[in-house]
């Protein structure tokens, strides 16, 4: 434990006597290294995992640079914006920013998808401080004329990288084109492909660089197992998991949307109080099943990866990765969801035959094997076999993909479930421009698919 403080950092009164009701005494390292820069007027550049304090590494700054010769906003502007690619990740870092400023006289807002935008227009009206937002709905009121940006002073993207897997990186851009020149920027994300590296040299300035923890490092104080174990009886090996009470506050992780409904309706038809949360939830839905969670109403959470990054639910003792995720960094990312605040924590995941391939590739990115623990579930019957097999012949792919598809599929990630990584909208189209889309509604798809991607996935 360091000696520092956050007074040693600068942090000013009223954001101390805040942080000491809350007992946050010691700074993080990324909080060490990133106030100090920030309160400068430095850019950064922030490289960090979830749960390692990078919300109060930006917010303490902008709470108190905005709260210096504080000048109340004009109507429709933010002096301040944040986005963040989820709504529960904008909901808390709104929380978070509230505990922190709790002395300070600033006004604040979320926006977001999932809702009515009446009530996010009205609050507009008089202006805030600080705007938290998801950049689908943002962009929307902003063409039409309900929030202007040409005041912002400071600007946060937080989780880049998952902006770049959930599609948004386009609107961000948009976003960006409407703000001052002059401002204050940070970045913060968990790994830097080559097209956040793209974005950071398009919207920082010079910026102060801090990285800590090796990118990918799975959580050093989780335990990880892992059962070989069919698909058809991988919900009875859960329930037999679930039958030891240490087991009390567990997160299953699931690849799709519907895989998630089934087994959050398996559990609770077996007496397992379990809650499902996906990005075609409402928003009060997924808010809901999220308190019910935090509150201990609800055993398991059942999630597709709109869990695995930038939720902040404490003392959960279990990870169990019902199908393992498509790209291994996610792997992290849903096990980082326990051992957290020095806890310690337990990952368990189960791996099918024709999941092989994508164990392969966490252990890979791991850089360990994970240790293998026999089940004692009797075996498949030559019939049961069978099944399985034509099942996987009919797909023709290891994930349900089928033989000689050439693109489409499902975008995957947070609000658009697990599903198959692809350009949403842009399979066929990509070879035969001007072949239909199958649509829900009545507009055409060109017009509709990036309204559709903003209301309901941010």
């Amino acid at each position: 434990m360091t000696d520092l403080t956050f007074a040693g950092l600068g942090v000013a009164e009223p954001i101390l006597r805040a942080l000491a009701q809350e007992n946050y005494t010691h700074p993080t390292p990324i909080q060490t290294r990133a106030i100090p820069a920030l309160l400068a007027g430095r850019d950064l550049l922030g490289i960090a995992q979830t749960g390692t304090g990078k919300t109060a590494a930006f917010g303490l700054p902008l709470l108190q640079k905005l709260s210096v010769g504080h000048v109340p906003p004009r109507p429709k502007e933010a002096k301040a914006l944040i986005l963040a690619p989820t709504r529960e990740l904008a909901v808390q870092i709104d929380e978070s920013l509230r505990t922190y400023g709790r002395f300070l006289n600033l006004k604040r807002a979320v926006i977001l998808g999932g809702v009515s935008q009446n009530p996010q227009v009205n609050t507009m009206r008089g202006g805030v401080d600080i705007l938290v937002a998801t950049p689908g709905r943002l962009l929307d009121l902003v063409q039409q004329r309900h929030i202007r940006l040409d005041a912002v002073q400071v600007l946060v993207l937080d989780e880049a990288d998952r902006m770049f897997d959930m599609g948004f990186i386009r609107d961000v851009r948009k976003i960006v084109g409407y703000l001052p020149k002059e401002r204050q920027s940070m970045l913060f994300s968990a790994t830097m492909p080559d097209d956040v590296v793209k974005l950071v040299g398009d919207v920082l300035s010079n910026p102060e660089r801090v990285e800590v923890a090796p990118q990918s490092k799975t959580a050093d104080r989780v335990t990880q197992s892992l059962y070989y174990v069919p698909m058809p009886q991988k919900r009875q090996l859960l329930s037999a998991l679930l039958k030891d009470v240490s087991l009390n506050r567990v997160i299953v992780f699931t690849r799709t949307k519907h895989g998630a409904n089934r087994v959050a309706e398996h559990l609770s038809k077996t007496g397992v109080p379990a809650e499902a949360i996906h990005g075609n939830k409402s928003q009060n839905a997924r808010q809901r099943a999220l308190e019910n969670f935090r509150g201990g109403k609800a055993r398991v959470l059942v999630a597709t990866d709109i869990a695995a990054r930038g939720l902040d639910i404490d003392d959960v003792s279990h990870v169990i990765n019902f199908e393992l995720p498509q790209e291994p960094e996610s792997y992290v990312h849903r096990i980082g969801r326990t051992a957290r605040a020095g806890g310690d924590g337990i990952a368990i995941s189960f791996c099918d035959q024709s999941e092989r391939g994508l164990l392969r590739d966490i252990e890979r990115v791991i850089r360990m094997k994970i240790t293998v623990v026999p089940h004692d579930l009797p075996e498949l019957t030559p019939e049961e076999l069978k099944a399985v097999e034509e099942r996987r012949q009919a797909h023709g792919h290891r994930h349900g993909k089928p033989r000689n598809h050439h693109g489409g599929g499902h975008k995957g990630g947070l609000g658009h479930g697990g599903g198959h990584k692809g350009v949403h909208g842009h399979g066929d189209q990509a070879g035969h421009p001007q072949a239909p889309k199958k649509r829900n509604g009545s507009r055409p798809h060109w017009k509709r698919g990036g309204d559709k991607k903003r209301e309901n996935a941010a």
